[in-house]
């Protein structure tokens, strides 16, 4: 099993920045994707970010290329999400996620993930 913890969120005035953090501990697949996710209330969980942890390849959605930024620290089994020029509609709670390493090769719906954390809650003020 693998066990995935976040930390960081918050509220910030639009504009401004967050950086959260997740950390994996427990039997961590050879070569595996973390990811992180977003639920907006009444919304449904929606893909933001994704790093290939061997290679760091990173991925994102449209509507936060060129503001976020993820990367991990291998050391310390942390995926890191850099969160700038935040606006009112990056308001929800932030899922960090983790694959088995044996789904596609980018990975980026609630279905190809296998591990969760509980949420972090991110509020841009207007």
């Amino acid at each position: 099993q693998v066990q995935l913890v976040e930390s960081g969120g918050g509220s910030v005035q639009a504009g401004g920045s967050l950086r959260l953090s997740c950390t994996a501990s427990g039997r961590l697949p050879n070569s595996y994707t973390m990811g992180w996710f977003r639920q907006a209330p009444g919304k449904e969980r929606e893909f933001v970010a994704a790093i290939k942890w061997r290679s760091g390849e990173d991925f994102y959605i449209d509507s936060v290329k060129g503001r976020f930024t993820i990367s991990r620290d291998n050391a310390e089994n942390t995926v890191f999400l850099d969160m700038t020029r935040l606006k009112p509609e990056d308001t929800a709670v932030y899922y960090c996620a983790a694959d088995d390493g044996r789904g596609s090769a980018y990975p980026s719906t609630k279905a190809e993930y296998d591990y969760w954390g509980h949420g972090t809650q991110v509020t841009v003020l207007s």
